[in-house]
């Protein structure tokens, strides 16, 4: 469990950089028609899923701690 404690903010952090630090270049005085899904989806598809699997896998890791 105290992985899974450990896990959680880091995963929170990681997502808030992300965002955080994502380019922007404001408005732009040519917008473009907007589509179904944002610029640089699918990439941070890719990091959530990445940092979906590490909290998965750390809950595993502390479950097979604990029945040890």
């Amino acid at each position: 469990m105290r992985a899974r404690r450990a896990v959680l903010p880091a995963v929170a952090l990681l997502v808030a950089l992300t965002a955080g630090c994502a380019h922007h270049d404001g408005a732009s005085p040519t917008t473009p028609a907007v589509s179904g899904t944002p610029s640089g989806y699918a990439e941070m598809q890719k990091k959530v899923n990445a940092a979906e699997s590490a909290a998965a896998s750390a809950d595993r890791d502390a479950a097979s701690d604990t029945d040890r």
